[in-house]
């Protein structure tokens, strides 16, 4: 299992400071749309790896399916070392599958600020449970070729009974502790997160908004170690 940190910065300069200041307590960076969007973010990706940092490219793509692949096979040329697609469609994660070269590419089931009243407001079934929708969807992004799925570390210990062991669960909303007013509604601890077979962890603001990122890195890497030898 790898902790992840979550690079949720507007600009590259934020992100270098961030990534410096965390030193050899952060091994593997997020970065996302709001940095993409910031400008320079392949830029950042090859100062990472000259770093010999891992990179997770959290894109979530969206798009038909020969835009999909063709994106992925473009982002296939940069050492990213994982990515995100929507879990949309059979042939828009093979298309992905097909092009994503030495990649890993992982599919968001139900983003973890989500419950079920919000899918409801989505058009979703209501008669079909998140947990439900979750499995379904896991079941299809592993039947097209990719390397996992991206869900709550609450729904990884069903996801692991159902399907084995032998593909990524990335679980977003990591907390060391409980936060008062946390924007994502399917939140756990690091012990949980484990213990329900969660393969990544990635955590953002309680590392990177702290007034101290290395020490809070330092103590989400050891409740790691400590959850793994327990």
């Amino acid at each position: 299992m790898s902790l992840i940190i979550a690079l949720d910065v507007p600009d590259i300069s934020s992100a270098k400071k961030l990534v410096d200041e965390i030193g050899d307590e952060g091994i593997f960076y997020k970065i996302g749309l709001e940095l993409m969007m910031g400008g320079s973010y392949f830029e950042l990706i090859s100062w990472l790896k000259n770093k010999n940092k891992k990179v997770f490219a959290d894109l979530k793509l969206y798009d038909i399916s020969e835009t999909v692949g063709r994106a992925v096979a473009n982002l296939a040329q940069y050492e990213i070392d994982l990515l995100t697609i929507h879990t949309a469609s059979k042939s828009i994660m093979s298309q992905a599958a097909l092009n994503k070269g030495k990649m890993q590419v992982i599919g968001v089931t139900v983003l973890t600020n989500l419950d079920q009243k919000d899918l409801g407001e989505m058009g979703f079934d209501p008669k079909i449970s998140l947990e439900d929708l979750v499995e379904k969807k896991t079941a299809l992004a592993l039947d097209s070729g990719l390397d996992g799925i991206v869900a709550s570390a609450l729904e990884a210990k069903n996801l692991r009974q159902k399907f084995g062991k032998d593909f990524l669960i990335v679980t977003p909303g990591i907390r060391l502790e409980a936060l008062a007013n946390d924007d994502q509604k399917r939140v756990a601890d690091v012990k949980t997160a484990l213990t329900n077979g969660a393969s990544h962890l990635v955590v953002g603001r309680p590392i990177t908004r702290d007034a101290n990122p290395k020490i809070a890195a330092k103590k989400f890497n050891e409740a790691l170690a400590n959850s793994r030898s327990s």
